[in-house]
């Protein structure tokens, strides 16, 4: 879907209407249009009347999918377990998490066989993100039984279907599908639950941690008690599923398209692992925060595989109120569909835009500045609604990459099936699943 949308981009210009239905959307492919509307939040446009329904009545309306009072009632609440402070205090735990991925992968290259990239990141973004959330080690990783992620594999590819649906069927008639899809939500529902619960009691046994949460499900926990609030638990469900949903598939699709890309082209390998051993001299990956910010060209990948890669490539909106884009009116209650990779392909901004050149990033080359590169590719968003674990993301990526190219070569990285690597949109752009061989690193 998201290809043939930039294709009409491509062929008709910045602006295009095309139908669904019986609904006109308007199709946005120029980066400053793009911009000014996700800035022009929340107000001029709001996520999806669908989207929201769609959320809602799957149990995970959290601040992703809340649209104005609700949204900014939720947004505080969830930006204060995601500051700088906080994923400051959290980094050791995250560099506990990344030990624990390094002896994984370490079993894997003594054995010299395959394994399924994705699935394995998957892991690991949802150890980081439960721990940081919930201020609990889940450790699935290491588990051979069935986890919490398990089940969360399940939800976004429903979720896309659902949201691309031309009939909501499932009001009326319960497919298999959609039965095996409610028994995977009513698990995550209990455990979540269940860690609510747990937080709940951390809570009256030690009055101190409601001035100071020390994770993101005290503090919503807090601000639902509080005074005035209009917080209900429904709302701190959604939103620790919300976390879960978000932490785990956007990272972890980021990190394999990221060692995908660089597998390609051996002076990037090259360039990569001489930073990380150069930066981390005998540590086996960046155990400490400093380190960790210190990996300026493992950085600069990240930025560059989310240009080429993000794994949002189509925002859907819609006007909150009438509104003028370019030079084209827009009622209230119209689907703009915002294409988030046009700009980042265009050789206006980006010198040779189909190759990846992490140094771009560095100044070092292409044209242009790094902050004007910012404002074309936006994997993030922009404004008010910008994501807010952007900062977790970074930093997941500079441990897992510097924990790799430092220890490990890539031997090998292929499709199960062995066909080129393909885009698939299900909710997040992920690549065709990834099988990976790794050798240790002499």
């Amino acid at each position: 879907m998201h290809c043939a949308m930039e294709a009409w981009g491509k062929e008709y210009g910045p602006l295009f209407r095309f139908r669904v239905g019986r609904r006109d959307i308007l199709g946005v492919a120029d980066s400053a249009m793009t911009g000014a509307i996700l800035r022009d939040r929340p107000g001029g446009f709001r996520r999806t009347r669908l989207l929201e329904t769609v959320f809602r009545e799957l149990g995970i309306a959290g601040v992703f999918a809340a649209n104005g009072d609700a949204w900014r009632s939720q947004r505080k609440m969830v930006m204060a377990g995601f500051d700088t402070g906080h994923v400051k205090t959290y980094f050791p735990f995250l560099a506990r998490v990344t030990e624990r991925f390094y002896r994984r992968w370490c079993l894997h290259a003594a054995r010299g066989t395959p394994f399924d990239l994705q699935a394995d990141l998957m892991q690991y973004t949802v150890d980081v993100v439960a721990g940081l959330a919930f201020g609990v080690d889940i450790n699935t990783i290491e588990s051979d039984g069935e986890t919490i992620q398990t089940h969360l594999n399940h939800v976004f590819p429903m979720l896309n279907r659902r949201l691309s649906a031309p009939i909501r069927y499932w009001r009326w008639i319960r497919l298999p599908v959609d039965r095996e899809l409610d028994r995977h939500l009513a698990i995550v529902h209990r455990s979540v639950a269940d860690l609510i619960a747990k937080a709940r009691e951390r809570l009256e046994r030690s009055p101190e941690l409601r001035e100071s949460p020390s994770n993101l499900i005290e503090a919503m926990l807090v601000e639902r008690e509080s005074p005035g609030t209009h917080l209900t638990d429904d709302d701190v469900s959604s939103n620790v599923i919300t976390m879960l949903l978000a932490g785990e598939d956007t990272t972890a699709n980021t990190l394999a398209w990221l060692i995908y890309l660089a597998s390609r082209d051996p002076s990037v390998m090259e360039r990569l692992a001489e930073e990380v051993c150069t930066v981390l001299g005998d540590l086996r990956f960046a155990e400490r925060l400093e380190v960790a910010s210190a990996l300026k060209y493992t950085a600069a990948s990240a930025h560059e595989t989310m240009r080429l890669k993000p794994v949002a490539p189509v925002i859907l909106l819609e006007a909150d109120q009438s509104k003028v884009v370019g030079n084209v009116a827009i009622p209230r209650g119209t689907v703009v569909a915002l294409l988030m990779r046009r700009g980042s392909m265009d050789e206006r901004y980006f010198e040779r835009p189909e190759v990846f050149d992490p140094g771009r990033w560095l100044g070092t080359s292409g044209s242009g500045t790094t902050t004007s590169r910012e404002r074309i590719s936006m994997p993030f968003g922009a404004g008010p609604r910008i994501c807010p674990g952007r900062n977790l993301a970074l930093l997941e990526i500079n441990l897992v990459a510097s924990m790799l190219f430092r220890n490990f070569e890539i031997t090998a990285i292929a499709t199960a099936g062995g066909k080129p690597v393909e885009e698939w949109l299900s909710f997040t752009m992920s690549p065709s699943r990834l099988l990976v061989t790794l050798a240790p690193r002499a």
